[in-house]
């Protein structure tokens, strides 16, 4: 075959020319490319370039801008998840509700009559196990952002053995998938904060590293700066390149159980006044459910944490002991309730599970025993439906599982149903 026959056998394999209409061809495996194509092709590749770089420049608020709650809604939503806390649900509502209408007006407002709206950060207080850490999650998954939980205890200052203070942002910039700009619209819940109060009131000549010290690292975090976030976490060094992120517009809800400080409240309000009084002064119990909802800066400050950092966490609520009722509603009533839990893990079986109410009382009584809140309720039926979800499967024809007072308190086994046959 002569030197022109191959030329043109030879074709584009994208637009079909032969050899004698393009100036040159470049050749693959089994493929050909002309010049012609080449050229479209890089044309398509810079424009895609260039608008993706116009992309990243331009500001993703204008794009991005969601419909705002109002505090009812809020507080409509955290009902469906969160059994009770009424006041706390409706200061969180309210708080977050102010806090986005704020970022929301540096946005796309930007003329405010000269008045600049500052952050108001969050103190949750209350025993373990009444839904803190609940609370603030559901908060997150309702307003569609970033959310992340850092817990106080592994803080450290900077320097020491531990975790920095900007740690708690990494978190956050990973929850965001990296992008900085939804992170610095986030939420960030940072449990445990009781831990990180003063050890002792008098002063030192030993630092307090994972007291104090954390403390004041967290004081400019809180109120808004641009920090330097190492990109996968972990302790700074010089030569680490890190991610700037603004914490101005980031939501801090501080959560801590706190032990003790309800015995604070209740001595502020009990302590006599100093002369003559008319009438019997009132004393208040430091077991009181609702003692908290007296609590005031200076508790706080008695307590251990320092004024600076008190005075960052301008929003103050307190989360109620979890009586009888509240936690048999919990059992059973929320979106999320650990019986409908069981009873979709069954049904996935084609199994249909059934609680009766002496056991669910049952199961209340064990979890208060228990002394840890709601988290003991899902301990007890862990514990008590371990042998029933070993055993129902090799049962045959099991269609029905009822779960009896005896199969919580003593073990013995549920009232099982054969499955009906289909008509």
């Amino acid at each position: 075959m002569s030197k022109n026959q191959d030329e043109e056998l030879i074709r584009c394999s994208f637009c079909g020319r032969d050899a004698h209409e393009v100036t040159s061809i470049v050749a693959g495996p089994d493929v050909y490319i002309c010049d012609r194509c080449i050229t479209d092709a890089a044309d398509i590749v810079k424009d895609d370039l260039e608008a993706a770089g116009k992309a990243r420049k331009r500001p993703r608020r204008r794009t991005t801008r969601r419909k705002r709650l109002m505090p009812r809604e809020i507080k409509a939503a955290l009902d469906e998840y969160v059994i009770g806390q009424e006041r706390a649900k409706k200061t969180l509502a309210v708080a977050v509700y102010n806090h986005y209408k704020r970022v929301e007006s540096k946005e796309y407002f930007h003329d405010y009559d000269g008045v600049e709206l500052e952050k108001s950060n969050i103190l949750l207080s209350g025993p373990s196990g009444t839904g803190k850490t609940l609370l603030a999650r559901t908060l997150a998954r309702i307003l569609d952002v970033p959310f992340s939980i850092s817990d106080a205890t592994a803080l450290t200052e900077a320097g020491y053995v531990g975790e920095d203070v900007e740690t708690i942002l990494s978190h956050l910039i990973s929850a965001a998938d990296f992008d900085v700009q939804q992170a610095e619209r986030g939420i960030i819940f940072i449990d445990e904060i009781d831990k990180v109060a003063r050890k002792a009131d008098n002063a030192s000549i030993t630092r307090d590293v994972s007291g104090e010290g954390v403390q004041q690292a967290l004081l400019k975090v809180l109120e808004g700066t641009v920090a330097g976030v190492p990109p996968k976490g972990g302790r700074k060094h010089p030569e680490q390149s890190l991610i700037n992120i603004d914490t101005r517009n980031i939501l801090f809800i501080c959560g801590g159980a706190f032990e003790g400080l309800s015995e604070i409240v209740a001595h502020r309000l009990s302590v006599n006044t100093i002369g003559f009084v008319t009438g019997q002064r009132q004393r208040f119990d430091k077991n009181d459910a609702q003692i908290l909802q007296y609590l005031e800066p200076d508790d706080l400050l008695r307590y251990g944490l320092i004024p600076e950092l008190i005075g960052r966490l301008s929003v103050m609520t307190s989360l109620e002991s979890l009586d009888d009722e509240a936690m048999m509603l919990i059992l059973t009533e929320p979106k999320n309730a650990i019986v409908r839990q069981y009873q979709k893990l069954f049904a996935m079986d084609g199994i249909d599970l059934f609680f009766d109410e002496p056991a669910l009382r049952s199961v209340v009584r064990k979890a208060r025993e228990m002394g840890t809140g709601a988290r003991g309720l899902r301990s007890v039926l862990e514990q008590a439906m371990l042998d029933i979800m070993f055993e129902i499967h090799s049962l045959k024809d099991v269609g029905v599982c009822r779960v009896t007072s005896d199969t919580i308190l003593h073990g013995t086994k549920p009232i099982y149903e054969k499955r009906r046959a289909s008509a």
